[in-house]
């Protein structure tokens, strides 16, 4: 203790004589800058202050989200949520938002600015399409319609109905026969929907259309298979993959929960066990109770992780079946009945347009265009 306190004086000591000998030497003014000097290479400097500028929004839920795939969108244009959203690439876009407005109908997200203003199809932007971004961020643009103009459009929306797959241009026997797709004709008819401006729509844009609050392209298209059959996944899905179409299969969950095969593929109920005849023949969905229904709903929906639209089982439904279906928390039950979905169609009574063997691409289009 003492030795420290000695060496401080010595060298405080030194400092006072040098000082004395700078005043006498080189004035008053020299004699202050030294002794600045000096005592900066005497006492500890301070730290400098680190000014680090705030992430925006967008950076921050990326930097949170520490993934190289991570994606932040961002929303521009009247009614856009002020908020990011975060998306990964690699993935399609997942639960973009359907903002609302009073007296307008939304027309989608599109990735620039003149594209919402001219209502380019080709750059509408939903759940059909892959997450592409740079520097981990992308920018959407809101579009918008009067309900007038909405509802002169008049626009029909065919609910494609597929089942089973054949390689066999002859088709299978038997009387499911018809069930049956060639393949051939199915892959000619993707590439159809794919290379000539189809708009394919997400089951909530689908909802929000027939409320009246979203406009949907003419030429939109939904593109299903039910029972996920092992030719489903065997040869109709790499078609669906070649060609990038969003489509879904409707599954029985009590038969198969396989995982969704393609990242264009969505896995629908076609209910958990409920694809089997009741007592009077006709299938358990106009059979059960709407508690029994709902149970069983409440079930695919947990495995599927989603419980948004289920596809009746032989097509047989009715009040019982949709207050089950709502009971369980489901928003739309689509028929066999044919037809196209349009503004104010029953959600829990869709048409569809069904695709039987031997129809092939010209049949297709007669049917949507």
């Amino acid at each position: 203790m003492a030795s420290g306190g000695k060496k401080r004086r010595t060298r405080a000591a030194i400092i006072v004589s040098a000082v004395v000998t700078a005043v006498v030497v080189g004035g008053g003014a020299a004699a202050f800058v030294w002794l600045n000097r000096a005592q900066e290479n005497t006492i500890p400097k301070a730290q400098s202050a680190t000014i680090e500028h705030p992430l925006t929004p967008a950076e921050q839920i990326v930097a949170d989200a520490n993934d190289p795939r991570a994606c932040a969108v961002t929303f521009s244009g009247d009614g856009a949520p002020a908020d990011p959203m975060l998306q990964f690439q690699d993935a399609l876009y997942q639960g973009l938002p359907i903002p609302q407005l009073e007296g307008r109908v939304f027309a989608g997200w599109y990735a620039t600015a003149a594209d919402a203003g001219a209502l380019t199809v080709a750059a509408r932007v939903n759940g059909a399409d892959p997450v592409v971004c740079t520097d981990q961020q992308v920018e959407l643009f809101a579009a918008w319609k009067t309900p007038e103009e909405n509802a002169a459009e008049n626009v029909r929306v065919p609910i494609l109905m597929y089942h089973q797959f054949t390689a066999n241009p002859e088709g299978e026997k038997g009387w499911l026969r018809g069930n049956y797709a060639y393949i051939g004709d199915f892959d000619a008819q993707m590439n159809h929907i794919a290379t000539t401006g189809f708009y394919l729509p997400t089951w909530d844009e689908l909802s929000a259309f027939i409320d009246g609050r979203l406009s949907l392209p003419a030429k939109s298209v939904i593109i299903t298979d039910d029972d996920a059959d092992q030719s489903w996944f065997d040869l109709a899905v790499p078609v669906v993959d070649k060609y990038k179409l969003l489509s879904t299969s409707f599954m029985i969950t009590a038969y198969r929960q396989d995982p969704a095969p393609s990242v264009y593929v969505q896995r629908r109920s076609h209910t958990h066990d409920m694809h089997q005849a009741g007592d009077n023949g006709k299938g358990r969905m106009v059979n059960w109770t709407a508690d029994q229904i709902a149970a069983d709903l409440t079930t695919s929906a947990q495995i599927l992780g989603v419980g948004q639209v289920v596809a009746y089982p032989y097509g047989h439904y009715n009040d019982t079946t949709k207050q089950g279906v709502a009971q369980a928390g489901y928003e739309m039950g689509r028929t066999i009945e044919p037809g196209y979905v349009k503004i104010g169609t029953d959600k829990l009574a869709l048409p569809v347009v069904r695709i039987d063997y031997g129809m092939g691409l010209d049949a297709l289009v007669s049917r949507i265009g």
